[in-house]
Formats: C-alpha cells, structure tokens, sequence
C-alpha cells in the first residue's frame, strides 16, 4: 500500500449572490453579483506514505474546506492537487445518512454513494454492524442515535472502503472513549501499511495521539507545518494575533 498528496499552488473560492447565498461559477452569471472569499489560499505541500496530519486553527480558518477538497467534495479553482490512495472519509457526523431509515440502511446507501455495487454494499453491512458496535440499534432509525452512534456508523462504512488515505474532520471527538480507541488502532494499521491519515479538530491531546506532524490553517492559508508539539505550541501562544 502506498499514499501520496501533493498540492502546489492550490486555492478554492467561494461565491456568494446579493443574499448571501453560496453560488456555483455558472450560477453566479445569472444572478446579481455579491461577494466573494477564498476558503483556501496558496496551498503547497506534500504529504507522503505513512505520514499522520492533524489540522489545526480556529473555526473558519479552512480546515474543514481542506478535507473536503482532498476528499473530491470541492475542486480547486486554481493550482494543482494530486491524491494517489483510496480515500475514506468522515467529514461529518450526519453526512449522507437519513434519519428514517435505519443503520442497515444506511449502511447500505452510504456504501453505494462510496462507489459500492448494490450487491457489495449489502454484503459489506455484516462488517459494518461488527466495526460500529451498534449492536440492536444497527436496525433502529438513525434519528434515535446519539451523535456518537451516528460518528460509529459513518465511520465502519468508511472504514469498510479499506482506504489508503483516511480523513477525519473533528467527528471522532464526538465517539466515546472506547470507540476512540478503536479508531487510532485502526488508524495505526493504516499508517503501518504506508497509508495517510488526516484529522482535523480541537482536541488537541486527541490529535497529538493520532499525529506526528501539524498543518495551522488561518483565513485559508497554511500558517504554519511541522511536528505536531512544535506547531501546536506556536498556534496556541499565537492564534489569537494571526486569525
């Protein structure tokens, strides 16, 4: 297994109408300009092969944008991204889950939505009700978890891509300790296979367990990159200035 993500030049713009409404390029010739703001600026970096990153900021500063823009949710405007590596991807705690139907279900859906035959995504739903732990609440409605049931659910069907690349965007501080646990072992297994994980969040001792390097994100831009001590350290005596 091997994971690879380099980004050179990279930024991403969002636009918004005279309401304040968020616009796609194409919608945006049709209705009455408004405004705009670059959710990523400048991105360059390489991130190789066994490498753990945690992503660091204040709300607002890109770390969420970031993920998903690594995650195929949001194509950069400008630069050049290249992603090598299968990527499974917890970006939030509700993403693509329905409330009405129930942990098998959804199971189902989200499988497919990942890329799954019909077929595949049922027969993965065994290992997806083990890996969560949800015991008989696996053929309850979504809409009775917890958010901590529902981080369990989104992560087993992401978990079951078998990912090279995972992405974890401050959902896992929502899991309760033992989960957590099940989580930076199935991460350490990912790295040991020469796969990349990157977590973002602001629980910082969580992060430290799961990361050795850090990315500071502020306004969209990369404030600072290296060992995790180091930037976090550097963030948290500065952050207030910068942001």
């Amino acid at each position: 297994m091997s994971a690879r993500i380099s980004a050179v030049g990279v930024g991403l713009e969002f636009r918004f109408d005279r309401q304040r409404r968020p616009v796609s390029p194409r919608l945006s010739r049709l209705r009455r300009a408004g405004t705009r703001s670059w959710g990523l600026r400048d991105i360059d970096l390489e991130i190789g092969s066994g490498e753990a990153v945690a992503l660091l900021g204040r709300s607002g500063g890109g770390k969420t944008t970031f993920l998903r823009t690594i995650g195929g949710v949001y194509v950069p405007d400008v630069g050049t991204l290249t992603i090598e590596g299968q990527i499974g991807a917890l970006l939030s705690v509700g993403a693509g889950v329905m409330g009405s139907l129930t942990g098998r279900e959804n199971a189902q859906l989200l499988g497919v939505l990942a890329g799954l035959s019909l077929s595949a995504a049922r027969n993965a739903t065994a290992n997806v009700q083990a890996a969560s732990g949800l015991g008989i609440s696996f053929e309850r409605p979504v809409s009775s978890y917890s958010q901590g049931m529902r981080a369990r659910l989104g992560f087993a069907t992401a978990d079951e891509a078998d990912p090279t690349i995972l992405l974890l965007d401050e959902v896992h501080e929502a899991l309760d300790h033992d989960y957590r646990a099940f989580v930076r072992g199935r991460a350490r297994e990912i790295l040991a296979s020469g796969g990349i994980v990157i977590a973002a969040g602001h629980d910082h001792p969580l992060l430290e367990q799961l990361s050795t390097r850090a990315l500071w994100l502020a306004r969209g831009a990369i404030v600072a990159d290296g060992p995790f001590a180091d930037v976090c350290e550097e963030y948290l005596a500065s952050a207030p200035e910068v942001e």
